[in-house]
């Protein structure tokens, strides 16, 4: 079973909403520590699961995400969650697709932030490959190097990257290059977008270069009544650079579901 945080996740018979937040890579569920101390303030059940490998989940060789789609419905399952509003950033996001092309039941509804539809573009195999190789050599130091430079924006403060840093460093090598083979073999999720029905939001950091604004554009006119926020002076990490502004969409998002 995937080892995951989460706050008001003992079920009490009430009708708490539920979210399940899905991280970015290389990082961990402890990215959602801002959104998962405020929707336990306003009473909300939210788990931030580990993908295979991080944090104490079991490591798992070759596995794809609609494996980890599966294995998300087996922790819902175990948690007595039967639907959850599905929120997922950068890798999150093509996994909360998964989730909603094989179990579109379980989806209550969507937040797709900072990620995109499209499966990696021919180009994009050598450099995925070549990152494999560093991390094999050196370990997930070279995971820090490669990415943290591209999650926020150049005025946030050290202390994020440093953060963001120790997550990825914690996390053992082995782990983050069957993450790194996920996101090469993930499926092309453009087409299913027009038959997405579920409540859906976008949320995009203004300055993310890795999945930019149009690119969120793109999508909430592609998804079929989703709306689209732009969080001003974010990056990629736009949950931990801008959590006030993140969580304000967040929360308008849940409080707008009826059903």
């Amino acid at each position: 079973m995937l080892s995951w945080t989460g706050v008001n996740t003992e079920h009490d018979g009430t009708d708490r909403k539920s979210v399940l937040l899905l991280h970015a890579f290389p990082l961990s569920g402890a990215m959602w520590h801002p959104q998962l101390r405020a929707l336990d303030e306003k009473g909300y059940r939210a788990v931030a699961p580990n993908a295979w490998g991080i944090e104490g989940s079991p490591e798992r060789t070759g596995w794809t995400f609609d494996d980890y789609a599966d294995e998300l419905v087996r922790l819902m399952d175990s948690l007595k969650i039967s639907d959850a509003t599905v929120l997922g950033l950068s890798m999150g996001g093509y996994q909360a697709f998964a989730l909603e092309k094989r179990h579109p039941e379980r989806v209550r509804s969507l937040v797709l932030a900072d990620t995109r539809p499209e499966a990696d573009a021919p180009g994009a195999a050598a450099a995925r490959a070549d990152f494999i190789a560093g991390v094999a050599e050196r370990g997930a130091e070279e995971a820090v190097k490669r990415m943290v430079p591209n999650y926020f924006t150049k005025e946030a403060p050290k202390r994020l990257q440093q953060e963001a840093a120790a997550m990825i460093k914690a996390q053992p090598p082995g782990a983050i290059i069957s993450a790194m083979r996920a996101i090469m073999q993930r499926s092309d999720s453009t087409a299913m977008q027009s038959s997405i029905s579920c409540p859906t939001m976008v949320i995009c950091g203004e300055h993310d270069t890795l999945t930019p604004p149009e690119t969120a554009r793109a999508m909430a006119l592609a998804i079929p009544g989703a709306t689209l926020e732009i969080i001003a002076e974010a990056g990629h990490i736009s949950n931990l650079e801008q959590p006030e502004a993140f969580n304000k969409a967040l929360f308008g998002h849940l409080t707008g579901l009826t059903r």
